[in-house]
């Protein structure tokens, strides 16, 4: 019997999961990911140590090995966090750590490519919004700071890389990854050379970008002797994870809308061209290429779970001693379900992190309103269930007038898919059903989907979807509910507009 192995690269933990070849989960490992802070005269910097990376990586790749009685591994490919890379010299030793997205050190570099370049021509070239941890930003502060490290450098591997070149030994990356440099043409997908001429970064530094699904290399024997992988197991480009999670749900296809929840959460919709105008700009989205093929990615991100979480650890339910964390949530959700639709006239705007989409104002801040001395418990944390499906309501009509793609289904994956309230609600807020399939990891299985494309497992994405996708629950709209969502949700749009000003002078500076 073959597999197929998926490895995520995450800020939360570093894991390895074997599939078969009809998606099905064989077994899986994982070990945290260890963010450091090595600087006390700066605290706030943040790296990933290369070490540690592939040490952990290793370790769940063995456990994973170890748990088989049989059979072969036909293919291995990562996935992972994007942005954060790491300089190599010529003999593959690693200069500097990671300087990892939680770390603001490269704020003064952003800010001088927005004088410099700018927002709206970075999107109009690279679909990329600028953000403090973008990879160019991070070459710049190398040139500025560590100039006798960046000097010494033979290439500069974007995580996902850095793990296939610990595999294998060869530098490439793939489009999705490269996507993410601020340094990508999507319209060429080469290396943008005006970018790179104006930034001052050699473009020698960069890996030469291919299609995700190429096979680049086997597993060499220290790879081997560290994973217990067999030397000669093929290696194949994967990708950014929200685009690998497209592939075994469906989503790379435009139409189908991947939710992915979690304590953000990112929508994704596929375009069989990228859409880089002004409009789609200022919704706060990027325009990536995808992992599958001729295709483009569109995300949009905004905090999500989060509210919940916070929810719970300042308003939540009196706990008893041992109580589990899943008898806490049952009994909020029950409370809420409680509630009417519309919470008693409690509204939640879920800007307590800031807005980044379809409303990009990092400023904004989250509100209840309609609170009266009436209002329970299950009130407020029905209205932040609503709160959070409001929002999911704007990006989904953004992206559909935005991009001119109509979605006809949405696909949520995540934990908190397992939240019956907050699903139903999604589907009567959008009056779209929502699929929540049979199917665990879905980011890792779509590494190893690719991994299974790249060596002849599957004849190409579809063919990899028919294979590994299992229906699992539907949520479909009611009618009624849908009408009452219809109204509510007029009053909803009229928050943000109405607080902005008030929350622009009451915030402390």
């Amino acid at each position: 019997m073959g597999y197929l192995l998926g490895i995520d690269v995450g800020s939360t933990n570093l894991k390895a999961v074997l599939f078969g070849t009809d998606g099905r989960m064989v077994a899986k490992h994982e070990v945290p990911t260890e963010c450091f802070h090595p600087d006390p005269a700066h605290p706030d910097w943040a790296v990933w140590q290369p070490a540690q990376i592939w040490t952990g990586i290793a370790q769940s790749v063995r456990a994973v090995v170890a748990s088989l009685a049989g059979g072969e591994i036909l293919g291995v490919a990562v996935t992972g966090m994007g942005m954060d890379g790491v300089p190599i010299n010529r003999d593959g030793q690693w200069l500097y750590p990671f300087i990892s997205w939680h770390c603001p050190r490269t704020a003064p570099q952003q800010a001088w490519w927005l004088a410099n370049i700018g927002a709206d021509e970075q999107f109009a070239q690279g679909g990329n919004q600028v953000w403090t941890f973008n990879t160019a930003l991070r070459l710049r502060w190398m040139q500025e700071h560590e100039p006798d490290i960046l000097k010494k450098t033979h290439k500069w591997l974007l995580i996902e890389d850095f793990v296939n070149f610990m595999l294998c030994g060869e530098t490439v990356t793939d489009y999705s990854m490269a996507s993410t440099t601020l340094l990508f043409d999507q319209r060429t997908r080469r290396w943008n050379d005006d970018l790179l001429r104006r930034a001052g970064i050699d473009r020698s530094l960069l890996c030469d970008p291919l299609p995700a699904g190429t096979q680049i290399g086997r597993v060499h024997q220290a790879a081997a002797e560290a994973t217990g992988l067999k030397q000669g197991t093929p290696v194949v480009l994967g990708g950014h994870d929200y685009c690998c999670g497209c592939l075994p749900t469906g989503a790379f296809e435009p139409g189908v809308l991947l939710d992915v929840l979690g304590t953000w959460e990112m929508v994704v919709s596929a375009l069989h061209e990228p859409v880089l105008t002004p409009e789609v700009q200022r919704m706060g989205v990027l325009v990536d290429s995808h992992v599958a093929r001729d295709r483009y990615a569109v995300m949009g991100a905004t905090v999500a779970a989060d509210m919940l979480e916070w929810f719970k650890r300042e308003i939540g339910l009196p706990t008893s001693v041992g109580e589990a964390d899943a008898s806490e949530w049952a009994r909020l959700i029950a409370l809420a379900s409680h509630s009417p639709i519309g919470s008693n006239g409690v509204f939640f705007l879920p800007h307590m992190s800031g807005s980044f989409c379809p409303v990009l104002d990092p400023a904004s801040a989250g509100a209840f309103v309609g609170l009266r001395n009436l209002a329970s418990r299950g009130d407020l944390f029905r209205a932040v269930i609503e709160g959070l499906n409001y929002q999911f309501l704007e990006i989904v009509r953004a992206f559909e007038r935005g991009l001119g793609v109509r979605n006809d289904r949405i696909v949520a994956i995540g934990g908190p898919t397992k939240n019956q309230l907050w699903m139903q609600g999604k589907a009567d807020v959008t009056g779209l059903v929502v699929e929540v399939p049979d199917m665990e990891e879905a980011v890792p299985l779509g590494a190893a989907l690719l991994a299974g494309i790249g060596t002849g497992v599957y004849r190409n994405e579809q063919d990899a979807f028919n294979q590994v996708y299992r229906p699992g629950t539907c949520y479909v709209p009611d009618k009624q509910a849908q009408a009452r969502y219809r109204d509510l949700y007029t009053r909803y749009a009229a928050l943000y507009p109405a607080l902005k000003a008030f929350v622009q002078t009451a915030m402390p500076a």
